[in-house]
């Protein structure tokens, strides 16, 4: 052991990198283990690095400082990239409720861990350690210590980084305790997952029989519905047809309508009558609803076609054919005119087989197309993202600028690129594959070195009397706030419960607590919940934990 401890020491930048590997390795090895059902994942990596610390393994300082910030640089901002445009598509259909409710849960937290600061029971860099455990949120302790080493205060962040490690556990199984708790209190079954959110496309049937839109043309009802809708196609007579504006509506006619669930009811009264066919179903076969008209997913892979709107494009009149769906970072949209495509967009287009061919050679729908990231845009939004952290921020009453700093820049620069750089004809698409290598590689980096930093001083810390207290007020901040937004969510908001783990996984930022519902529950709501809250309540955090180091020691 002395003599793989030395190697480490003498080698330099390559003993560094071999160390680094080597406790991530172990790490990723040992999160693949499951226990009670339940794998840590890459978060084990952490613990990995606290033992070798502990162990009396060192590499230099400075390698190790710059591993950690590169590290966290590229987890941060690919995480940003990658959930940018399922954030804004989210957050502007539903996703803004369940956005505040996240934030409610964020503020109650950090009220929480600040009361035995005020109570004088915890010093502040020990408290932000713990809530940063609680809540499993490393760039949050990164922001906390990079602002306690901007005001020449660094055993501030050494407290909060051992904080964390005595409680980071906690935070992981806390939140999946309280919504199992929840689960039982309020008797969710099993399918609970196949609730239909807000955020997403709404497949629903209806006859015409309201007599006001008899003959008239569909283009004109849309606009006096006042409704978002997409009419995929029209059964009339025993044939099928496929609608465009000119279509003139008949008694009797029957149509397959794409919306949104909180327009069902308007388009009910407007059409007349809705069918009780279950359009959600993901075993339907579209293609054999009929023998003139095909389903087909066309991917956008050519670069001129990012950015612009789907209007723009005029598919009906040149092809015949109708846009229906946009699939998107997992989310379904509405193909409305004033939808911006992205590269990466799976649109599904119904019309005649040749026409749907047409369109897919337009588009490009090329799969090897979407194997090759773009890397001046990656590259470029870090380059940005570390500016933006870098600016200061005055702030009225503080003496020292805010500075969004290594984890809030390079994040909230790649939810813009990735939210609104193809308006700027920017092509942000990054493979599931490529966003989660990079990602775990940077995560992976980050959390090493802040187990090897926290892991000399870790045994002495646990053995101390306060490591108990640290413990059970973690576990406190962990269970109560989720409960009581849970609550709120499912009673007075009326979201499902799927919905609600996910939020609070996001507002948490827990992905192994999200792992357990998605484990326990079918479909992908709770995911999507999670991506919409995530990225506002991380910032929130990351913001947060500057601030109140900022107001307590200026």
């Amino acid at each position: 052991m002395q003599g793989l401890t030395d190697f480490f020491a003498s080698a330099g930048a390559a003993g560094a990198v071999g160390l680094i590997s080597l406790v991530c390795a172990v790490g990723i090895w040992l999160g693949k283990l499951r226990v009670g059902g339940i794998r840590l994942g890459v978060t084990f990596v952490f613990f990995a690095g606290i033992v070798a610390g502990a162990l009396g393994v060192r590499i230099d300082p400075a390698m190790l400082s710059y591993a950690e910030s590169f590290g966290l640089i590229i987890f941060v901002y690919v995480l940003g990239l990658h959930v940018g445009p399922g954030f804004v598509s989210a957050f502007r259909h539903g996703g803004a409720m369940m956005g505040a409710l996240g934030l409610v849960l964020v503020a109650l937290g950090t009220l929480l861990a600040l009361l035995p600061v005020w109570t004088g029971h915890m010093v502040l860099g020990e408290a932000l350690g713990v809530l940063c455990g609680a809540t499993t949120n490393t760039p949050a302790l990164a922001a906390a210590q990079q602002e306690f080493a901007s005001l020449g205060r660094p055993e501030g962040g050494l407290e909060a980084a051992l904080g964390l490690a005595v409680t980071y556990p906690v935070g992981l199984v806390g939140v999946i305790a309280a919504l199992a708790v929840m689960r039982v209190l309020f008797r969710v079954g099993k399918s609970a997952g196949g609730e239909v959110s807000e955020d997403e496309a709404f497949i629903a049937s209806f006859e015409v029989t309201n007599p006001e839109i008899f003959g008239k043309l569909m283009r004109d009802v849309a606009v006096a519905g006042q409704r978002s809708f997409v009419a995929s196609r029209v059964w009339r007579a025993g044939k099928v047809i496929l609608p465009t504006g000119d279509t003139r509506l008949q008694a009797a006619d029957r149509l397959l309508v794409i919306t949104r669930p909180d327009c069902v009811e308007a388009l009910t009264t407007l059409f007349g009558e809705r069918d009780t066919t279950d359009w959600m179903k993901e075993d339907i076969d579209w293609n054999a609803l009929d023998s003139n008209l095909v389903s087909e997913r066309v991917l956008v892979t050519r670069k001129d076609i990012n950015g612009k709107h789907l209007g723009q494009l005029h598919l009906r009149e040149r092809f015949g054919v109708n846009v229906c769906r946009v699939k998107r970072s997992g989310i379904q949209l509405v193909a409305t005119p004033s939808l911006v495509l992205r590269f990466g967009d799976r649109l599904t287009v119904v019309g005649g087989r040749e026409n749907c061919s047409r369109v897919a050679a337009e588009l490009g729908n090329a799969i090897k197309a979407l194997d090759e990231p773009n890397m001046i845009t990656i590259f470029t939004g870090m380059v940005l993202g570390l500016v933006l952290g870098y600016l200061p921020v005055a702030i009225p009453g503080m003496s020292v600028p805010l500075r969004l700093g290594l984890a809030g820049g390079p994040m909230v620069m790649g939810i813009l690129i990735g939210a609104l750089g193809p308006r700027l004809h920017m092509v942000t698409y990054v493979t599931t594959s490529a966003n989660r290598l990079v990602s775990s590689l940077g995560l992976s980096t980050y959390l090493a070195c802040l187990g090897l930093e926290a892991g000399p001083h870790f045994l002495e810390t646990v053995v101390r009397p306060a490591a108990l207290g640290w413990i059970g007020y973690g576990a406190l901040q962990a269970v109560v706030p989720v409960c009581l937004v849970a609550a709120v969510s499912m009673r007075l908001f009326r979201r499902p419960f799927s919905a609600t783990a996910g939020m609070l996984c996001g507002a948490m930022a827990n992905p192994i607590a999200l792992e357990y519902v998605n484990d326990t529950l079918p479909g992908d709501k709770a995911s999507v919940a999670y991506a919409a809250v995530y990225p506002i309540c991380m910032f929130a955090r990351v913001l947060l934990a500057q601030l109140i180091v900022m107001f307590f020691l200026t």
